[in-house]
């Protein structure tokens, strides 16, 4: 299973590559784009203008694509908003078009209109089904894959069975379709929405709600509206195992998987076939990202030489996470 990195900044490429990412998908919002637009109509789901988020200026895309020619690592663009207005999709086709012109050749979308619009324009790019389309089983896929898809991206709640029959479906049809990629959350940034059904703006001037506590707990068949004043956080009694560190046993208070994390899961979808796994995190802490890529290195290591899953989760464990982990499960 290869690595796919968020990279905010063409300062990571490199630094990033060396650690052992294989891939990596970006954002890239043309001045014009946002002079026009602002961030209300954003070109992809980052609607973030700051620094070590996504790129912002074509001479960085110039540059980028050097540092792919020399490191032979590529990086898919986004451009995955969940809509768009009619207006604007001619104006998308030409930022790609320019894109192209670079080498950048695949593209992570969530809306069917854009990906019909490339197509009835035989713009000839891969196309990344992105998770913020909410894809939940295999007729879904298979609609869209009229439009010639070169890899699906599953949303952070998808199961192990809705991504299993996906997968078996496209395998089952044979040629190009049993050769598509597919693509699983693995560490940072679990959500309590997913993607298409997301509410929350990632901007600069907005707090994300996805970094805003919260539980889920399960409401009776029968309630009053007493009753649900009265709901509580229920929290299982951790194991040893799973006990969440201090920030004082933390090495420069890093601590993988703190916003969310899949390791443990791992096994299953390298058994179910997922082929890529996205690390999130554009705009974290450059040091923790990095940190972030090697512990998955390591824990894919640690899962070639492992001989069942228990014996990889009980192994994964001891050496990535001696004192603990975050216990914010991907995949329960």
């Amino acid at each position: 299973m290869k690595l796919t990195v968020g990279l905010g900044s063409v300062d990571e490429y490199i630094r990033f590559s060396e650690a052992g990412a294989d891939e990596f998908f970006c954002g890239y919002v043309p001045y014009s784009w946002t002079q026009k637009y602002d961030t209300m109509m954003p070109l992809n789901r980052r609607e973030v203008l700051c620094s070590n988020v996504q790129l912002g200026a074509f001479s960085e895309l110039e540059i980028l694509a050097s540092m792919i020619r020399d490191y032979q690592r590529p990086v898919h663009l986004t451009f995955n908003s969940l809509f768009y207005l009619p207006e604007q999709y001619p104006e998308i086709a030409k930022i790609m078009k320019a894109c192209m012109c670079l080498g950048f050749q695949s593209y992570i979308i969530a809306d069917p209109a854009l990906i019909l619009y490339l197509r009835e324009h035989n713009i000839d790019c891969e196309i990344h089904l992105s998770g913020e389309t909410g894809e939940v089983n295999s007729r879904m896929v298979d609609f869209f894959q009229q439009f010639s898809l070169k890899r699906v991206i599953f949303h952070r709640k998808n199961s192990f069975d809705d991504m299993k029959a996906v997968i078996n479906a496209e395998k089952s049809h044979g040629g190009l379709r049993s050769r598509t990629e597919f693509e699983a959350f693995i560490l940072n940034e679990m959500c309590q929405f997913t993607g298409a059904f997301c509410n929350s703006l990632h901007c600069d001037e907005l707090g994300h709600l996805c970094r805003i506590p919260y539980w889920l707990e399960p409401l009776r068949e029968s309630c009053d509206d007493s009753s649900l004043r009265q709901l509580r956080p229920s929290v299982p009694a951790a194991s040893s195992q799973t006990d969440v560190p201090n920030d004082s046993d933390l090495p420069d208070g890093y601590l993988c998987g703190a916003t969310g994390c899949g390791l443990c899961a791992l096994y299953r979808l390298r058994e179910i076939g997922i082929t890529h796994l996205k690390l999130v995190g554009r705009g974290n802490y450059t040091d923790f990202m990095e940190q972030d890529i090697r512990m998955l290195r390591q824990a894919l290591a640690i899962l070639e030489t492992s001989a069942s899953e228990k014996d990889f989760q009980l192994n994964m464990r001891e050496q990535l996470f001696p004192q603990g982990c975050s216990s914010h499960c991907y995949y329960l």
